[in-house]
Formats: C-alpha cells, sequence, structure tokens
C-alpha cells in the first residue's frame, strides 16, 4: 500500500488517498485516537469514485466520528481503471433492455453481476490485508453498502468480516441465492420500497434466503435516493453493537 495524499478534514478526521497496485483507494482515520480503530469497508456502485466521493465521504466522516476506520478502493472497470469490454457491453444491455420497457433477463443479470463479484472480491481482500497492517487499524471489521453481491461473496469468503450492512435492490444473480444461505454473519438490510430501478420482490427473498441468525430488514418508503437518515442511524447502531 502505498499513500499518495493526505488532508486533515475540518472534523478531526485524517483522509488519505493510496493506491494498491493498480487500485486507486480512500482512507478515512481519526486524527488522533489512542488505540486501534475498528474498520468499515465502503462499498459503492461500479460509477467511480470521484463520482461517488461526496457520498462516501459522508459515510466516512459518520463511521469516524463513531470511533470507527472507514475504507473504499476503485472496483474494476471503474473510476481511472482501464475499461472492461465485458462490463460495458453488459451495461448497454441493461439500458436496452430498460429502456425498451422490457424485464432484465437472467443472462443479463450474469454479464454484469458475476464476473465484478469474481474480480473485486479478491480485491477487497487484498485491501484489508494492507489496512489491518497499519498500526492505527485493528478488528473486527465490517462492510457495508455498494453491490449487495460483492457484500454477500466478501461476508462468505473472508472470515475478518464480523457484520455487514448491505443495500438491497441491486440486480443479484440466481447463483448467489445460493451463496446468501452460507451467510451467517450478522446483516442489516436496508431496503427502498419504491426503488424504481429495482425489484422488491426479489430483494425480499434474497433476505429471506441468507443464512444468518440475526438479520434485520429496514425498509423504508421512497426511491432509491430517498434513503431516510434515520436509516443511516439505524445503521451505525448496528456497527456500533457488533464491532466494539
Amino acid at each position: 500500500m502505498h499513500f499518495t495524499s493526505e488532508q486533515h478534514l475540518d472534523d478531526g478526521v485524517l483522509e488519505r488517498e493510496f493506491t494498491l497496485g493498480e487500485i486507486p483507494g480512500i482512507l478515512w482515520t481519526p486524527a488522533s485516537a489512542p488505540a486501534p480503530a475498528p474498520l468499515i469497508l465502503l462499498g459503492h456502485p461500479p460509477l467511480g469514485l470521484r463520482a461517488m466521493y461526496p457520498r462516501l465521504a459522508g459515510r466516512a466522516r459518520r463511521a469516524v466520528a463513531d470511533g470507527f476506520a472507514a475504507a473504499t478502493i476503485e472496483l474494476p472497470g471503474s473510476g481511472d481503471r482501464p475499461r472492461w469490454a465485458a462490463a460495458e457491453q453488459a451495461r448497454a444491455d441493461l439500458r436496452r433492455a430498460r429502456e425498451a420497457g422490457e424485464p432484465v433477463g437472467d443472462e443479463i443479470i450474469d454479464a454484469l453481476v458475476l464476473p465484478l463479484v469474481e474480480k473485486s472480491v479478491p480485491e477487497w481482500q487484498a485491501a484489508l490485508d494492507a489496512l489491518l497492517s497499519l498500526p492505527e487499524i485493528g478488528g473486527p471489521v465490517g462492510y457495508s453498502g455498494g453491490v449487495i453481491s460483492i457484500g454477500i461473496r466478501l461476508a462468505l469468503a473472508d472470515p475478518r468480516i464480523s457484520a455487514a450492512v448491505l443495500f438491497a435492490g441491486s440486480l443479484v444473480p440466481a447463483a448467489m441465492f445460493e451463496e446468501a444461505r452460507r451467510v451467517t454473519v450478522p446483516l442489516h438490510v436496508l431496503l427502498q420500497w419504491d426503488d424504481e430501478g429495482n425489484d422488491r420482490r426479489a430483494a425480499l427473498d434474497l433476505f429471506d434466503a441468507f443464512g444468518s441468525k440475526e438479520k434485520t430488514l429496514h425498509a423504508n418508503m421512497g426511491g432509491h435516493s430517498g434513503v431516510p437518515q434515520f436509516a443511516g442511524d439505524a445503521a451505525a447502531r448496528f456497527f456500533a453493537r457488533h464491532l466494539r
């Protein structure tokens, strides 16, 4: 891990950009802390860190205020990383289906999501290796948000993930339902009831499939961009219970 920049934000947060090989990322930590902080990995959709920065920074500042460190990395094919032809084609197929008012078939969902999961989860694990080697960061580790299929695979594949907050609604391949049945970490799942771009029934079926003994569904009225502030408060309380 190579740090490329740092700045002190006005609320006692140290923000550092880094690279891990070809992968850019950002780490937020308390500017001063008496002990290593638990870590929350901040997932995000594949729109690029620059585009997602305002939302990610807001989530990170809240995490640091609650006593955590927070980090994120650029997803494959996004931002300044090399374009990924297969992903571009899958996104184009998705746009065409939606513009035509057609159902989004399993073939499009699989092509869009499964390669992203396969490529990104090992990168998240490599980033976690590097982050946990820093003296200012300790366990346990949580995962929050982003593409729900990435969260499923990471929670299943990496025993260092102690709890996860997942944003329901991402297009989910059928194969991920079987992985969800094997997830056992505590889960807090956020669902926007009227999310115009996602299948509510599939989101409910996925929640039912999770094998975790502790799982909570936090459903709110409104569309994709209408997540209420109190939903974030509930997620923060969830992490406070499980990452301390």
